[in-house]
């Protein structure tokens, strides 16, 4: 498993709590700010799976 789909991972869920905590405390910012983190943590999740799976053809 490649690095960037765990710090990937890892970003979708810190992401996912900055912006559940947001709109439970009405922050806009922080909401907002946690769906940026969401989507670059998906974004660097799929780089993680291209690099996997091209490491996995390699290998073939």
């Amino acid at each position: 498993m490649d690095k960037d789909r765990i710090a990937g991972s890892a970003k979708e869920i810190k992401g996912s709590v900055k912006e559940t905590v947001g709109a439970a405390t009405g922050d806009a910012k922080l909401q907002a700010g946690g769906r940026v983190d969401k989507a670059e943590g998906k974004i660097q999740n799929a780089v993680g799976r291209v690099k996997d799976a091209i490491r996995h053809a390699l290998r073939m």
